[in-house]
């Protein structure tokens, strides 16, 4: 596990049912691409949050695989329509097989 690995997310608490929101996330890594060297001249190991995705009360909202060029704190912000009351579930996955996952309600009045 990446050390001060921590996800940040941003989801309105309350929309109308239909309403388009903005979702806001960030996680705080250091993203390592495996092509630099340390200063003996070893490679550091590739350590980057390869895959993200969301998903609201079970459905699928988001799905984004990560590669090496993938800077550091990867920041994603997205919009979705939001039908009913309920729960964002956001996982992050790390080459070294960590998940880091967040949760977020949102009430529809």
């Amino acid at each position: 596990m990446a050390d001060n690995v921590k996800p940040r997310v941003r989801v309105p608490k309350t929309a109308k049912a239909g309403e388009v929101i903005t979702i806001k996330t960030l996680i705080s890594h250091q993203m390592e691409s495996g092509q630099r060297k340390d200063q003996d001249g070893n490679v550091i190991p590739r350590s980057i949050i390869n895959h993200f995705s969301v998903s609201f009360n079970g459905t699928p909202v988001l799905d984004v695989k990560m590669e090496p060029a993938i800077s550091t704190n990867p920041y994603f912000e997205f919009e979705v329509a939001v039908p009913e009351s309920g729960e964002f579930l956001f996982t992050w996955k790390d080459d070294d097989g960590s998940v880091y996952e967040d949760r977020q309600p949102i009430e529809i009045s």
